[in-house]
């Protein structure tokens, strides 16, 4: 059974935060709101924690994790980005992007896609996940609770908003399956993140999510 974290979406207490983080760096597996929808994540570099979380969402090895990073500088950190790459992201973050990027070495490889070497990374605009990665200092994973009809298989969870209504319905079904719930009152959503492939010399929107309008006005 999960343990509860209920944390102030706008102020968010620094002994939740600090409870939260050590429990991340001790290798627990966390449900918690984005400023898309929810995800299932851990410490980036808790190896033991980001296989867990390939096994609730039954993902190959060969399918990227995303990752929260706390700012594009941090991101520069974590992956190889161009002049126009960063120009393009500059103008976007915080929010709904995620940014397909070559991966550096400090990128484990059981986050990143093994053939092309690159991996997903987002800076949320959301207050928790902020204090969250400056409490950590790492990266944090970030996939998706939410599953769609057409990812259903034997065996794995179903999640999705013709089943899943409110966040007590999300928490009671991965109660199981996590470490850390954390409860900000906020609301499930189902509108995803856009994608912007960067990984080229001109930057690609390969996934319409929220704000790819803002995002084509760059690309």
């Amino acid at each position: 059974m999960a343990k509860i974290f209920p944390v102030h979406p706008d102020n968010p207490q620094i002994r939740r935060i600090e409870e939260i983080k050590s429990a991340l760096s001790s290798g627990a597996v966390m449900l918690y709101p984005t400023d898309t929808v929810y995800a299932i994540g851990c410490d980036l570099n808790a190896k033991s924690a980001v296989e867990r979380v390939r096994q609730i969402k039954q993902l190959a090895n060969d399918k990227p994790l995303t990752f929260l990073s706390p700012s594009l500088s941090n991101v520069a950190t974590y992956a190889f980005v161009s002049d126009t790459a960063y120009r393009i992201m500059k103008r976007l973050i915080p929010g709904p992007y995620t940014f397909l990027l070559p991966a550096t070495k400090l990128v484990p490889r059981l986050v990143q896609s093994p053939k092309r070497k690159t991996t997903g990374i987002r800076v949320p605009n959301h207050t928790v996940c902020l204090k969250l990665l400056a409490a950590l200092g790492n990266p944090i994973i970030s996939t998706s609770a939410h599953l769609p009809a057409d990812e259903a298989d034997n065996g794995m969870i179903r999640i999705d908003p013709e089943i899943v209504q409110s966040r007590v319905e999300l928490f009671d079904r991965l109660d199981n399956l996590v470490d850390i719930i954390v409860d900000t009152g906020e609301e499930p959503t189902y509108e995803v993140s856009t994608i912007l492939d960067m990984t080229a010399e001109e930057a690609v929107i390969i996934r319409r999510g929220l704000g790819w309008e803002a995002a084509a006005a760059w690309v």
